[in-house]
């Protein structure tokens, strides 16, 4: 089986309502859609974008009034996946729940339901200055393509989680990403190399680009797409099928062949999942 992807490197600029929001998202949902991609990713935090409608005093609004946008930036996506027929992980967006902050990925299927997915692992710049709290729990989430797990930039940097994920069947694990700089961006991409490699999965990640000039946190990011393979013969020397170029407004589309997985996994080169030493370090139960 074969799944096609695509990954959204999301371009912030400021805007001026919801409305210009949603057509931004628009052009890269019809772009993705006429790729022909069953499932789109956009990055974390993209959503960090309508901060910069400002208020009748003309400053950007706060981390605390983002959730306010909720209700509506759910209808938009959950209409884009039926409407388009594909299965959305719409980056992350910030939501309240009672006097807590979660930074949220949530998936829109085709047939209207939602799911969340709450980052795990929250940066000291995200607990310091937004003042968000972790999730609580790994969900993986079924699809009628696949089971799929969505990991948070600084999820996947913790191999503990991704095994997790792949105990509990994920093949394809979904890495929407905020990075200001290069070192945050390689600690992502590096690591998501090291998941791919250890755990015999695919795992597409993007990031935002662009910057707001007027949003505390969000003035620099450093972006770039990819659609990551473990490293075996049946896949590109480079562990990498499809990457975009940095910091550019762009989408990127590749097929996950699905049996290759299965294949390596039990006949490649090296067999990482099947010979991880369980008496020795114990899978999640």
């Amino acid at each position: 089986m074969k799944i096609r992807v695509s990954a959204v490197q999301y371009h912030l600029y400021t805007i001026h309502s919801f409305e210009d929001f949603a057509k931004q998202s628009e052009h890269y949902i019809k772009t993705a859609e006429e790729f022909g991609a069953e499932f789109v990713l956009f990055p974390e935090f993209f959503t960090t974008q309508l901060m910069s409608i400002g208020n009748n005093q003309g400053k950007a609004l706060t981390i605390n009034e983002l959730p306010n946008f909720t209700e509506q930036y759910r209808d938009l996506f959950s209409s884009f996946a039926k409407q388009t027929n594909m299965h959305i992980i719409g980056g992350t967006h910030v939501i309240r729940k009672g006097d807590r902050l979660y930074n949220v990925a949530h998936l829109f299927y085709p047939d209207g339901r939602v799911a969340e997915q709450p980052k795990l692992h929250i940066t000291p710049t995200e607990v310091k200055e937004w003042n968000m709290s972790p999730g609580d729990g790994l969900q993986v989430f079924e699809t009628d393509k696949r089971t799929i797990a969505i990991l948070t930039c600084y999820d996947i940097e913790f191999p503990e989680i991704v095994r997790m994920a792949k105990a509990k069947g994920a093949d394809v694990i979904f890495v929407p990403s905020c990075t200001d700089d290069q070192h945050g961006f390689h600690r992502v991409r590096y690591t998501s190399h090291a998941r791919a490699v250890e755990n015999q999965v695919y795992v597409v990640t993007t990031g935002t680009v662009g910057s707001l000039p007027t949003v505390d946190f969000m003035r620099a990011n450093y972006g770039q797409a990819a659609i990551i393979t473990p490293n075996d013969i049946p896949f590109p020397p480079r562990g990498i099928l499809v990457e975009g170029e940095i910091n550019q407004d762009m989408i990127v589309t590749a097929d996950l062949d699905l049996e290759l997985l299965y294949q390596v996994r039990e006949s490649g080169s090296v067999t990482t999942w099947r010979d991880r030493r369980t008496d020795l370090y114990p899978d999640w139960k």
